[in-house]
């Protein structure tokens, strides 16, 4: 059943983004709901500032103020129970119809869930590039930020060595 489970994003009120997900949780607990409402999260960043007097303060941000996002199976059910939570005001779609969840590209974007890619290839590895308008250009990883889902590869173009970015899973290791 968890596969039938898509992202919803559910408005709250300004400030209620943890007492709705703590309410939601209860409510899953007591219903016996654990199938059905698999995940509620609140996408935080964590950021740091340097105050007036030269210290740097650490704290998190939430990404979407005034919103949780919810992986749960759409029924009239799980409907009834998220929107009868005190503080939310809605699903995110359009009024007087089924909610419209998230797409998994939005998904990605947003922060909501990590999608996990396995590079296979290290710096100074020669690859050919997959997608894009340089599609199958080939060149040397100079640098990987898995965390920014970033690779940085020297191709020869013109006959200047440049160092171009691309997304992690647009390139792929030559094998030897």
């Amino acid at each position: 059943m968890a596969e039938a489970a898509k992202w919803y994003v559910v408005h709250t009120y300004s400030g209620y983004e943890n007492t709705v997900k703590a309410t939601i949780e209860k409510t899953i607990q007591s219903r016996q709901l654990q199938d059905k409402i698999l995940v509620i999260s609140i996408p935080m960043e964590t950021v740091t500032e340097i105050t007036e007097s030269g210290m740097s303060k650490t704290y998190d941000r939430k990404l979407f103020p005034g919103y949780v996002f919810v992986k749960m199976v759409y029924s009239d059910d799980t409907w009834h129970v998220i929107r009868n939570v005190r503080g939310v005001s809605g699903f995110v779609g359009p009024t007087g119809s089924d909610p419209i969840p998230l797409t998994d590209e939005e998904v990605y974007e947003m922060g909501v869930e990590k999608r996990e890619i396995i590079v296979n290839y290290a710096v100074g590895d020669s690859v050919r590039i997959v997608d894009g308008p340089l599609s199958s250009f080939i060149g040397t990883v100079e640098s990987i930020d898995v965390d920014k889902n970033a690779v940085s590869v020297v191709v020869s173009m013109f006959g200047r060595e440049t160092p171009v970015e691309f997304e992690l899973d647009q390139v792929e290791v030559i094998s030897q």
